[in-house]
């Protein structure tokens, strides 16, 4: 498939994103331009690619809409040499924006089939600084802590401890918390003395948080 066949439809996108959420880093704006949507999505969808909305993937989960993206990553203010955490990988389509602004990224996927299709379409981009691992994201990945920044793609009804403990000091967090109905996005940063503050930001609406126990 010829790639250039999108092109117009990623500026669209970009132009839609950067109206609706106007992010304080331009390189988010950059990132959504270069990232190819399409490879991510199902065949059923790629007519939608661009489309500024969440998309269906296999067992009932969604690629994120890149406006929402845009919001958690900006609220993340990632840095260049961050090593960065992403709960619920998915497609691996927000890890592979993610990437673009950070060192590295370690993404969690519950589901092994979701998780090997994400990395082996990482691979096929050539995104090298994206390892998608299949674990409970809930627990986080101790073993490559601290996380300067945790982006978490999927619904909590409260945030999970163990991704609190993995946060370097500095650090942020932008994950949504709530139920089946209403969540928002919470975003933490821990402070030099060890805490983390916590701002609720926008309505959201994600899959839930798997967690296993």
């Amino acid at each position: 498939m010829h790639e250039d066949r999108f092109a117009s439809e990623r500026r669209r996108l970009v132009e839609t994103v950067k109206s609706a959420t106007n992010p304080k880093d331009e390189r988010i704006l950059a990132a959504l331009g270069d990232v190819l949507r399409h490879r991510f999505v199902p065949p059923s969808e790629l007519a939608s690619a661009y489309e500024d909305r969440a998309l269906p993937l296999a067992e009932d989960q969604t690629i994120s809409q890149p406006s929402m993206v845009a919001i958690m990553l900006d609220a993340l203010d990632c840095q260049p040499g961050d090593r960065a955490l992403e709960v619920g990988g998915g497609s691996g389509y927000a890890a592979a924006v993610l990437a673009k602004l950070v060192a590295e990224v370690h993404a969690t996927e519950i589901r092994p089939a979701l998780a090997a299709r994400a990395a082996a379409t990482l691979e096929g981009m050539g995104v090298h600084n994206v390892v998608v691992h299949v674990a409970d994201g809930s627990r986080g990945l101790p073993e490559f802590a601290p996380y300067q920044r945790i982006l978490v793609s999927a619904g909590a009804p409260a945030v999970p401890k163990a991704l609190v403990e993995q946060l370097a000091p500095g650090g942020r967090i932008a994950i949504p918390v709530g139920g089946d109905a209403v969540q928002t996005l919470r975003v933490g940063e821990r402070g030099e003395d060890g805490d983390v503050r916590w701002t609720d930001s926008v309505p959201c609406m994600f899959v839930p948080l798997i967690e296993t126990g």
